[in-house]
């Protein structure tokens, strides 16, 4: 189809990782679509896309059934095939999921029922003696040994998506804030900071701003809201990066919203510890003190998270104390490499999660894909979602086109 200027097929709001896998994913499918790709940003992947630990996960903690289970495994080969094509580097450096207390031995076990169960290949129980084969700093009873977990630049990947949408006939606008979303006929209207564009079909995959461009499409869609959490990292010195091989994780307490810290080798051969988990004041909020009185609105009106807090208040409360008080945070990772000291850590990079929180209090665990005439919006899309954008982009692909076609 031609469109006269400003008029597109589908118009894809957010040029992250899964916005730009979409995109390509639609071009893929459809060649002759106009798909444009829109970012308030003056660059593409600016936010969670390339603040992350830059783990590929091979779809171990997922429960068996779930979209995240599913497309994890699935994006997490789609995505090494990609980057094989196209010369972005990643490492299988494996993954040591350790317990250091009997009483862990038995979420262990769920765990590797978990990952069996979602077809996760090599996965296996050591004990303390190949433990310290694998990772010779890291104590533990029993672990498990994921070797198929990978890392991997998301940014760089990011682009390498963004160069397939260009080369396929897509445009991606940068610079665009999305202001307003409205339908006028059969068409949608996005009035934008830079101009009006006009779209037959929208796929909002916006992150930190999902439930909001949820809203802009169906006013109603009011109970689910993003809820930031900032989680900040150190960085090993050079000399001591040799204490961990690939990647140490704890094993993870389903009583507790998140994993914990852990320790992660970067693919420029960095390795990062952390991260913890705060309540960030704004939703990009990448410092400390950066604060958005709109977010903390956002967030202090909503029921939901003041349902949350009140379950979690004692869990938050430690994450402060570890987010100021490096002596604290050094202790958790001494639970899993012993001979971890203060003078090896230096401060390091920060990212924020978008975390979709209901009006329960509850937090979305799974992938959220909602519908709203003529439109699809992403309201839930953590780790693994970077991982699984490939298969994410496809799943929306899938859906735009069946309703476009429809």
């Amino acid at each position: 189809m031609r469109a006269g200027r400003g008029e597109y097929d589908v118009a894809v709001v957010g040029a992250g990782i899964v916005g730009l896998a979409t995109a390509y994913a639609l071009l893929g499918r459809r060649p002759e679509l106009r798909v444009v790709v829109l970012d308030k940003e003056d660059r593409i992947a600016a936010h969670q896309s390339s603040h992350n630990s830059g783990v590929l996960h091979a779809g171990v903690y997922y429960r068996p059934g779930s979209l995240k289970a599913r497309l994890c495994v699935e994006g997490k080969a789609a995505l090494e095939r990609f980057a094989e094509d196209h010369g972005v580097p990643f490492e299988r450096c494996g993954k040591l999921i350790v317990a250091v207390d009997p009483s862990e031995l038995g979420r262990l076990a769920d765990l590797r029922s978990r990952a069996e169960g979602n077809g996760v290949p090599g996965v296996r129980e050591v004990g303390p003696e190949e433990v310290r084969e694998l990772e010779p700093n890291v104590v533990a009873v029993r672990a498990l040994h994921v070797p198929g977990t990978a890392i991997i630049d998301f940014a760089r990947v990011a682009r390498a998506y963004a160069g397939e949408v260009a080369d396929r006939g897509g445009t991606i606008v940068l610079g665009a804030r999305v202001d307003a979303i409205s339908r006028r006929g059969g068409t949608h209207v996005l009035r934008t900071s830079s101009a009006d564009i006009t779209s037959r079909f929208v796929v909002s995959c916006a992150g930190l701003h999902a439930d909001r461009l949820a809203r802009q499409g169906d006013p109603s869609a009011t109970d689910v809201r993003i809820v930031p959490f900032r989680g900040d990292y150190y960085r090993l010195v050079e000399e001591q990066r040799g204490l961990v091989r690939g990647l140490v994780y704890p094993v993870p307490d389903p009583s507790l919203p998140f994993l914990g810290v852990h320790f992660t080798r970067r693919v420029d051969g960095e390795v990062w510890a952390g991260p913890n988990a705060v309540l960030a004041f704004a939703r990009e909020g990448y410092r400390r003190r950066d604060v958005s009185p709109a977010d903390l609105v956002d967030i202090a009106t909503f029921p939901g998270f003041w349902r949350l807090s009140r379950r979690y208040w004692r869990v938050g409360a430690a994450e402060m104390w570890r987010d100021v008080a490096k002596a604290a945070f050094v202790r958790q990772l001494r639970r899993y490499v012993p001979a971890v000291e203060p003078s090896h850590l230096r401060w390091g990079p920060s990212g924020v999660r978008a975390q979709a929180v209901d009006a329960s209090g509850a937090m979305v665990d799974d992938f959220s894909i909602v519908e709203s005439p003529a439109a699809l919006h992403v309201r839930n899309a953590p780790s693994p979602g970077a991982t699984a954008s490939l298969a994410i982009g496809a799943h929306l692909a899938d859906l735009a086109l069946r309703r476009f076609e429809g």
